[in-house]
């Protein structure tokens, strides 16, 4: 099973539904969320949010989800979430034009995440705010419009994009679909060439 928190997005329902047709999910709110719900899950997604990071203080936010620094669970931050994973390791946070439309996103590194998909997808972006690359991430993926689309860490399965795949069509399912099958051990990181 996945757990899906949801930080506030209107589009975390469509999270849920396109990556249960893959694997179990669950679905708490943020502020509902504890940490002995981990125990009970392989993998968790945390969803986008209606909050500009870099307009409120973000610390209340790491500090709930600390716990991403120390896990050895699967984690994919879509939006916000792929924001807080990266503050949580040193990243900055920047202000940047506004972008809720469509956008050729390009694949530059192998990672389990983009496993089946081409060098460049069509994603769909809902943001006006992006993140440097934190220590220990390296960057997998960018647009025109976003240097960092996407990101994973070079030592455990935490991954986090800067656009929406659950809006994004059949490419954006199959992130998710193989979200799902890291956390089921089909995808191992390190494996892939």
């Amino acid at each position: 099973m996945i757990l899906i928190i949801d930080c506030g997005s209107t589009k975390t329902k469509y999270i849920e539904q396109v990556t249960y047709e893959f694997i179990d999910t669950k679905m708490v709110s943020f502020f509902e969320f504890e940490l002995s719900m981990l125990n009970e899950v392989k993998g968790v997604i945390i969803s986008g949010a209606p909050i500009l990071i870099t307009e409120v203080d973000p610390d209340p936010y790491l500090d709930k989800m600390s716990w991403i620094t120390s896990t050895t669970l699967p984690v994919f931050g879509i939006c916000f979430g792929h924001q807080i994973i990266g503050l949580l390791h040193g990243a900055l946070a920047n202000r940047m034009k506004e972008d809720r439309s469509w956008q050729i996103v390009e694949v530059y590194e192998n990672c389990p995440l983009f496993l089946r998909l081409p060098q460049e997808l069509k994603m769909m972006e809902d943001h006006c705010e992006g993140i440097s690359i934190p220590q220990g991430f390296q960057l997998v993926a960018s647009s025109d419009a976003c240097v960092n689309e996407a990101m994973e860490h070079t030592e455990k399965p935490i991954y986090g994009v800067q656009f929406h795949p659950e809006v994004s069509g059949n490419h954006g399912a199959i992130i998710l679909e193989n979200f799902a099958k890291i956390c089921s051990g089909e995808f191992k990181i390190g494996e892939i060439d």
